[in-house]
């Protein structure tokens, strides 16, 4: 069966599972859940459509499954596999919205067009594939570097947000006081949200694998990488609107601090 069919199948599974599990549950995050499971995969059947023989696609592979094991344990840390572990902005949202909106909501943004997304970002490898392409020269050498550099970037970021809350929540428990309430140093005092850089850097050089097997920038590939950072966008104001709602000091961060690309401080 001819990949991209496999994989508009495997679409229409995750949309129909998470959608279903959302309306049993009530809980909206089942999309996040497979979020950092299903693009791996998506990139697996389209380098056994290689035979596992296209040295590009088998290093597209590894790195997206690297990316897939390192978000995954991240995710699972911070309980969000676990019982009432939705994403605390569904609740913000759903507070804003009847009954009926937030479910139209659900099915066709939460659902429905992230699913598409997660797909999207996956496309470069059907490029490579489609190319023929199996040379793995410089710029092969060059993108997987920044894949790998990009990946160690929000590896340490997110450790350290994990270090500052554990560390937080610790003080609370303890009847103290934090110094701080929101993270402010390390890669957070040059950017505000270093690991949401990295994450869609990384996704963007997947789109770069595919532009350079087929030989040109204009490819319709992009729009995954383009969709996933208009999505981050979105997030990241949504989030900081919280944000600020509860440290009224976010405000003189956010004067101060550069958004996502890490820049010196202000």
């Amino acid at each position: 069966m001819d990949t991209v069919v496999v994989n508009l199948w495997i679409l229409v599974g995750t949309c129909m599972l998470t959608w279903i599990l959302s309306l049993i549950t009530k809980d909206t995050s089942w999309v996040d859940r497979i979020w950092s499971i299903v693009p791996a995969v998506y990139v697996w059947v389209f380098a056994a459509g290689a035979n596992l023989a296209n040295p590009i696609l088998n290093v597209m592979a590894v790195l997206v499954t690297l990316w897939a094991i390192r978000l995954t344990f991240n995710f699972a840390r911070k309980g969000g596999y676990a019982r009432g572990g939705e994403d605390y902005r569904w609740k913000v949202l759903r507070a804003r919205m009847s009954s009926g909106q937030f479910q139209i909501f659900n099915l066709f943004f939460i659902v429905v067009y992230q699913n598409i997304i997660l797909l999207l970002i996956a496309l470069p490898a059907y490029t490579v594939l489609a190319s023929g392409s199996t040379q793995f020269g410089p710029l092969e050498i060059i993108l997987t570097v920044a894949f790998l550099a990009f990946l160690a970037l929000e590896t340490v970021a997110d450790q350290q947000q994990w270090n500052f809350y554990s560390h937080k929540y610790a003080e609370i428990a303890a009847g103290r006081t934090p110094e701080a309430r929101f993270l402010q140093t390390g890669l957070f005092r040059f950017s505000r949200h270093p690991n949401f850089f990295a994450e869609q850097s990384q996704w963007w050089v997947i789109f770069f694998f595919g532009a350079a097997a087929a030989g040109t920038i204009l490819q319709i590939t992009v729009l995954g990488a383009l969709l996933l950072t208009v999505l981050f966008i979105g997030s990241t104001r949504f989030t900081e609107e919280i944000s600020r709602s509860k440290y009224p000091e976010y405000a003189d961060y956010q004067r101060r601090t550069s958004v996502l690309i890490p820049w010196p401080h202000r």
